[in-house]
């Protein structure tokens, strides 16, 4: 007990050991759109794409693309083996020939019936013929006039065959649902496709994938703890990890109105607002999210950020806790956070460039407490 009161007493006295580190001025700060409220990384996608299919099981008989063509809308992209298609269309095309043949014959008929049929009416109506000859006569140019109507929905059953077996023929050829880059070749010729599912292990589901390149944007996560710092149409920078040193400015389309627990982060929507053939599918960029200053607001001093290491703050959300070394004692301040990045995390307010900041070796520190530096 004596020794532990007498450490309490000399030990603590001497100050709990810190190492020090300095705030430096931050170069980050963006004089086009502001300072940056927080850095999310992600990936690019595209919002438009397809893995184009044939919409029915076949052979592939020919592949028109490859990868890295760009495609036109409707373009033909492959075609499959239509032998059973055109057996089809030539046989539909058979059937009406024989249907029209029939309504002209039957046409032929009706016209031969339909004189005696009047003239036996009048013969009838003045008593020249008896009843049952004018009813054979009657008889007759009816059954002539349903044979008639028959051929005619006969026909018109036929042009519907036709049409459907040209769909068939149609649906051999795949087209490009619109314009874009090929970014995958699926299938060969030769290869059956199918686009219900894989079935046998040489079955394919797909001829290729094609990417509208303008639908191109940036989806990142971020921490849920400072999505309040992010809001529909505010402006960032876009650095892709292929090209660190290009700034490509956007804006955010939407935050995606749900969390996801295991990472704890919500998805935001980032629009490129300049095209470029650099922006491929699937990079990793990292988001600036910048503080736009409102247009009625009075100009404030020029105030550039800091950046400090993440284990000299305690971070609160927007806000973080300090410690500031004044001599040989702490003094506990509120900052306000900026982004965090692999250089550490920017100080929008609270401290200056030069600072020198408590990181506590052991345990916590307290407002006011004396302090030990830690030799190196």
């Amino acid at each position: 007990m004596l020794g532990i009161g007498a450490w309490l007493l000399f030990g603590r006295a001497r100050g709990t050991v810190v190492r020090i580190a300095v705030a430096q001025e931050s170069a980050s700060n963006s004089a086009a759109g502001g300072a940056s409220l927080l850095d999310a990384s992600g990936y690019v996608v595209a919002r438009r794409q397809a893995t184009v299919s044939s919409k029915i099981t076949g052979k592939v008989l020919e592949v028109l693309i490859e990868e890295g063509q760009r495609v036109a809308a409707n373009e033909v992209l492959a075609r499959l083996d239509d032998s059973n298609s055109q057996a089809r269309l030539q046989q539909a095309t058979a059937q009406i020939a024989q249907a029209q043949a029939n309504l002209q014959a039957s046409e032929t008929a009706l016209n031969d019936a339909r004189p005696i049929y009047h003239r036996e009416e009048q013969e009838r109506a003045q008593a020249l013929i008896s009843a049952q000859d004018f009813d054979a006569a009657k008889a007759t140019y009816n059954a002539a006039a349903a044979a008639f109507a028959v051929a005619q929905r006969s026909v018109a059953l036929a042009r519907s065959s036709l049409v459907v077996a040209q769909r068939d023929e149609d649906d051999t050829v795949v087209r490009a649902p619109f314009a874009g880059v090929v970014t995958v070749k699926a299938a060969q010729p030769g290869e059956m496709v199918s686009p219900i599912s894989a079935g046998g292990g040489f079955t394919r589901t797909g001829i290729g994938t094609v990417v509208d390149m303008d639908s191109l944007e940036v989806e990142v996560d971020v921490n849920e703890n400072f999505i309040t710092r992010v809001r529909a149409g505010q402006p960032v920078t876009i650095r892709l990890n292929a090209y660190p040193d290009w700034e490509i400015p956007g804006e955010v389309i939407a935050i995606i109105p749900t969390a996801d627990r295991s990472k704890a982060t919500v998805k935001v929507r980032v629009a490129f607002k300049r095209r470029d053939a650099r922006v491929l599918p699937e990079m990793g960029a990292r988001v600036s999210f910048l503080q736009q200053a409102s247009a009625d607001a009075a100009p404030a001093p020029a105030r550039r950020a800091v950046i400090i290491p993440v284990e000299a703050v305690a971070a609160n959300g927007a806000n973080g806790t300090v410690f500031v070394v004044h001599d040989d004692k702490v003094e506990q301040r509120t900052v306000k956070l900026g982004a965090q990045s692999a250089q550490g995390q920017v100080v929008l307010a609270g401290i200056d460039a030069g600072a020198q900041l408590a990181i506590a070796v052991r345990g916590k520190l307290r407002d006011g407490e004396r302090v030990r530096i830690e030799q190196p």
